[in-house]
């Protein structure tokens, strides 16, 4: 917390006791009823101040995983609550869901998001390596037809088929280096071309 949101904390209670004490003084007589009318009062204030302390969360919750087309050639992404960025290509026609990861050298689909963009892992020559968090796995260079994102599309795109087990596919600097702007800042990943 910084020293503005400790003051305006501070001025922010002082002046609900301002307005509490005049309440009581007020209300001598009927102070039964001067006690629920503060607290109804009182859960308001609570409701107004945490709707507004949690208003980014809220509506990074409601964009979930939602990309926004700025203009011609430029996107914008939302971080998820998770801390990740999530994008959905087009992959020969099928929507595939990435998390975008500039550690991974290419674009890297699992098997089953490969079977889904037609390419079927048992046809495929695993004679690539990658190093990974979990350790060495083998992988299977691919060219995939078409890829979209957004209002652009790309073709004849190298990518990798892992051989491993993944949980979903990793959006590389393989295919994020085809941007000519990449962005991270305030929560929003922005590509631009």
């Amino acid at each position: 917390m910084t020293g503005d949101d400790t003051a305006s904390l501070i001025y922010l209670a002082l002046l609900g006791c301002a307005i509490a004490g005049w309440f009581f003084v007020q209300n001598r007589g009927g102070l039964g009823k001067m006690l629920q009318q503060a607290m109804i009062w009182g859960f308001l204030f609570l409701g107004v101040i945490a709707a507004y302390g949690l208003w980014n969360d809220v509506q990074r919750q409601t964009m979930n995983d939602q990309m926004l087309q700025l203009g011609d050639g430029q996107i914008s992404v939302p971080r998820q609550l998770d801390g990740h960025y999530y994008l959905t290509l087009r992959l020969n026609g099928e929507n595939i869901r990435f998390v975008v990861d500039t550690g991974a050298t290419d674009m890297v689909l699992s098997r089953e998001d490969a079977q889904r963009a037609g390419l079927d892992p048992a046809t495929l020559n695993f004679i690539g390596t990658a190093n990974t968090a979990n350790g060495r796995v083998r992988t299977a260079p691919v060219r995939i037809d078409t890829v979209q994102l957004g209002d652009i599309t790309d073709t004849d795109v190298r990518a990798s088929v892992n051989g491993g087990e993944m949980d979903g596919s990793l959006l590389g600097m393989g295919y994020l280096e085809k941007w000519g702007r990449i962005e991270i800042s305030g929560g929003e990943l922005r590509l631009t071309r």
